[in-house]
């Protein structure tokens, strides 16, 4: 039933009438596996036509023992789809129009924490520091990445980076339209720092050698092997922390990072929105509001006395 669930995403729209991205597919049939998984242990004999509310209930309290609320609200929210396809497929009464079914709200205003400046600049150098002596394809790949990330891409759109997106000469790179916006055709260019220009052109020169250098994707993995994913990319950037002596990483820390440090410097907040890809104030103020305080302080500081 899982495998069929599988094929059904990747051959219908989402609600917004787009196909589902792979990385959702794996997330939806992800959280459909945790709840066999645990149906399994429990004993539950037959398929997930047995599914029902009190089943479900007793499922999420139990994950939320071990995830706490923010990962049972997600797996909640994953679930849904499936109980909609039980219900078109298989005629299962779905849980979720029952008024009898738990909910977990997401925690509010969690949100990761803004890395330190010592904290980039120690992955840096244990990538090589870009330095031009430096030519292990791996180390060039992954200083450049790392560096891309600083600029405040979403994981994703650093993933789908074409050749053809990039704008060395202009110092600007081209992100293609993700969600909402690819619907509207929109995209947007990102200026990018010089270093990050000097460690793009060190990549492709590395690149070349690789044995998939023809290829359109931007990103290609180690030992010759193919486009890299996100599993690739969350790797990299947790074993580079490790080398640099630190504990794991979100790839998505670097976006947090990014909005505070361009407000730090004083850019406008439309300026912040317009390179990062927000329509939204609140998704700015989300993502900046772990170093809020800080930047806040610093700036009523460079006033000196008033008075």
């Amino acid at each position: 039933m899982l495998s069929e669930y599988a094929t059904h995403l990747r051959t219908v729209n989402n609600r917004y009438g787009r196909p589902y991205q792979e990385k959702t597919v794996t997330a939806y049939t992800k959280a459909a596996r945790a709840l066999d998984q645990w149906m399994s242990r429990e004993g539950i004999h037959g398929d997930f036509t047995e599914l029902d509310t009190n089943t479900l209930n007793t499922f999420f309290r139990v994950y939320h023992d071990c995830h706490d609320r923010g990962g049972t609200n997600t797996v909640q929210r994953n679930l849904r789809t499936f109980c909609n396809w039980l219900e078109d497929e298989f005629d299962v009464p779905n849980p979720y129009r029952d008024k009898r079914l738990q909910k977990y709200s997401a925690p509010v205003g969690a949100t990761p924490k803004t890395l330190a400046a010592e904290f980039v600049a120690d992955l840096l150098k244990v990538t090589g520091n870009g330095h031009p002596r430096v030519r292990e394809f791996e180390k060039v790949r992954d200083h450049a990445m790392i560096r891309v990330l600083t600029e405040g891409l979403r994981a994703e759109e650093l993933l789908t980076l074409r050749l053809d997106y990039l704008h060395l000469s202009q110092g600007l790179l081209q992100v293609v339209p993700l969600k909402d916006a690819r619907a509207a055709g929109e995209g947007r260019i990102i200026p990018l720092q010089p270093r990050t220009v000097i460690a793009l052109t060190r990549y492709l020169r590395a690149r070349e050698h690789h044995k998939l250098s023809g290829s359109e994707w931007l990103w290609l993995g180690s030992r010759n092997r193919g486009r890299l994913t996100y599993s690739g990319l969350y790797r990299m950037v947790n074993r580079r922390a490790k080398d640099a002596g630190y504990a794991s990483v979100s790839p998505h820390q670097f976006r947090h990072t990014f909005a505070n440090d361009l407000l730090s410097a004083g850019v406008a907040e439309g300026d912040v929105m317009q390179v990062a890809g927000w329509k939204d104030p609140s998704m700015l103020r989300r993502y900046a509001a772990d170093m809020a305080t800080t930047r806040a302080v610093k700036a009523v500081k460079r006033m000196g006395d008033r008075y």
